[in-house]
């Protein structure tokens, strides 16, 4: 999809940057009615991948997942409201590509690993210990990215 403000648009180092820095997102799905639903979540960025996890469990997310597997996640960082001049400042990236459940223990296991790399950098050791706990008992999905747009306004 083209960007309309080309003056705001950040380049794909600055929209990783935000990737990496910021806690969560909204993950926005398609329901089988064509609804669109959308839920906050943490992730980890690697490689053109984008990993959530979540309980083995099957509500709305999962089951649009199944049923389609188009998705769009955004992530929006470095707000700052500007009363005075009836703006905010902000800096958002825009991702768009299909989700998967992760069936492979492998990647399974590296996508939980990313993301207590990201969230909980000072606990890897009891992170692990709890990857070889529950691995089982967590899904991992993971987003592949088909495009990534990044914009702001200083």
């Amino acid at each position: 999809m083209e960007m309309l403000r080309k003056d705001r648009m950040l380049n794909q180092g600055e929209t990783i940057d935000i990737l990496n820095r910021s806690e969560y997102g909204i993950l926005s799905t398609v329901g089988k009615d064509n609804a669109p639903y959308g839920v906050p979540l943490n992730f980890a960025y690697v490689e053109g991948v984008i990993y959530f996890h979540c309980a083995k469990a099957n509500g709305y997310k999962i089951i649009n997942i199944i049923n389609n597997s188009n998705a769009c996640f955004t992530v929006v960082d470095d707000v700052c409201l500007q009363p005075e001049i009836l703006s905010t400042k902000y800096k958002s990236a825009i991702l768009f590509g299909k989700i998967s459940i992760v069936e492979d223990i492998e990647e399974k296991k590296k996508g939980l690993e990313a993301l207590i790399k990201k969230l909980s950098p000072g606990y890897m050791e009891v992170g692990m210990k709890c990857i070889d706990k529950n691995t089982d008992k967590t899904y991992i999905l993971k987003m592949e990215v088909a495009e990534m747009t990044g914009k702001g306004k200083k």
